[in-house]
This record gives structure tokens, C-alpha cells and sequence, in this order.
């Protein structure tokens, strides 16, 4: 059975709402013959309203607690997909990204993933699970959570569909692919159906922010297509990928 990886971003999963709708899109996709796996970030502000928490509490806070604190975000987004997935007749199960596998350096707030162990992903998989895992976060070799940096679950994604040989990893945002310039501010502005790894790098460079760079630069060295899209329509969004194969295109 064909492997889809979707991320869906922090406004996708900011109210039960958008969650069941999600819950409705990842079921339809599994009920076309199809393993998913869904990576999620934290719901919309939560990441910032735990950091706000911490502040209170001190300006100066160990690391480690640091990243034990604001992945706590991810794992509430992932649990509540995986129940409404399964108040809607869908099995599934969420995991953390170390449950998933998901290996990183030894180093707190801004690690890389070193890499992914499949073995429990690959059983839930086969037991015909959705496996929902929280994004921007592994473990490292003491077995401590550790964040990947801020919008890192989009890296995450891209980690996670390489490990697993997905063609394509689908980013689910509340923009609707990459436009030739901000849309908000040049109504004529024109989305883009293809856009190569180097020039989303270059994009990411002048300020855009729609996806993470790290997770360009992943995709990029795997190989792996981008299809950054709107978690609202079920239009085409624009596809990231090499030069090389645009020009097949």
C-alpha cells in the first residue's frame, strides 16, 4: 500500500473544528488504499502561550526543562487527531516524536535529526493504524526530549517521509502554495504550480516564512517532492522539487 505523509501547521489544527476537519481528510485519503502517517505542530498560539507560562516562572530556564516544557504542544494537537480520527470510525494512534523513532543530536532547543528507526511506526502501519506524530521534536541518546527548532515539524515531516521512501510529503498550511510575490499585498500575484529546492531556499532567505528551511534542505539532499497546499480546499498547491525534474515536467 502507497505511503502519504501529511504535516499540517499550527492554524490547521487551532480549534477542535480544524481538527475534525482534518480527521475528515486523513480518512478519506486512508479510504482510498492508502498507510498515512501525519506529522502536526502545536495548536496555533500554544507553543508561544507555554513560553509566556515559562517567563513567568523564570527568565532564565535550564534547556533541558526548556524542551521538556514546549513539547508538550505537539502532543496535545496529536492526541486530539488521533481521537477524533477514531470517533469517526478511523484507527489510529499518536505517537511522540521518540516513540516514532525519530533520533536526534545531544543538543537542547535547535538539534538535527540524526535519524529515523521505523520499527514501531512500521507495526502500527501494519495494523492498519493513521500514525499522528507530534512534530519539531525527538529524543537524543539519553532518551530526553529534544526540540528541532521553532517551525521544525515541517523538518520532521520531510525526515519522516524520507525514512519511510514516500515520493511525496504533503505540507498543510493556511496558504495555498507559493506565489510569485505576497498575494495579501498584489492581488494579481500568481501561484506557482513548480518551484525548485534552490529557489524556495532563496525565498526562505529573504524573509518568507512558509516553510521551515531545514526542511528544504532535507527534502533537497532525499529527494523527497514538497506539495505545499491549504489544509481549507483540496486544491493543487505548488510542488518543491529539483531543477532537474521541473524540467521534465
Amino acid at each position: 500500500m502507497p505511503i502519504i505523509v501529511h504535516k499540517y501547521g499550527g492554524t490547521s489544527v487551532g480549534t477542535p473544528e480544524k481538527i475534525k476537519n482534518v480527521a475528515r481528510r486523513v480518512k478519506n485519503i486512508r479510504n482510498k488504499g492508502n498507510q498515512v502517517v501525519v506529522i502536526v505542530s502545536a495548536m496555533g498560539h500554544a507553543t508561544d502561550e507555554l513560553i509566556d507560562l515559562m517567563q513567568q516562572v523564570t527568565a532564565n530556564p535550564d534547556p533541558r526543562e526548556y524542551d521538556m516544557l514546549v513539547s508538550t504542544g505537539e502532543q496535545v494537537s496529536a492526541a486530539l487527531l488521533a481521537m477524533a480520527l477514531q470517533d469517526i470510525g478511523c484507527p489510529a494512534i499518536s505517537l511522540t516524536g521518540g516513540q516514532a523513532g525519530v533520533h536526534t543530536e545531544d543538543i537542547y532547543k535547535k538539534a538535527r535529526i540524526k535519524h529515523v528507526h521505523l520499527e514501531r511506526l512500521e507495526q502500527e502501519l501494519k495494523a492498519g493504524k493513521v500514525v499522528v506524530i507530534t512534530g519539531f521534536q525527538g529524543i537524543d541518546s539519553k532518551g530526553d526530549i529534544i526540540t528541532i527548532g521553532r517551525g521544525g515539524s515541517d523538518t520532521s515531516a520531510v525526515a519522516i517521509a524520507a525514512a519511510l521512501k514516500a515520493e511525496v510529503c504533503d505540507i498543510y498550511t493556511d496558504v495555498d502554495g507559493v506565489y510569485t510575490t505576497d498575494p495579501r499585498i498584489v492581488p494579481e500575484a500568481k501561484k506557482l504550480e513548480f518551484i525548485s529546492y534552490e529557489e524556495m531556499l532563496e525565498l526562505a532567505s529573504l524573509g518568507a516564512q512558509v516553510l521551515h528551511p531545514r526542511s528544504i534542505e532535507c527534502a533537497s539532499i532525499y529527494g523527497i517532492v514538497i506539495h505545499l497546499r491549504s489544509s481549507l480546499k483540496e486544491d493543487e498547491g505548488t510542488l518543491i522539487m529539483s531543477a532537474k525534474n521541473i524540467k521534465k515536467t
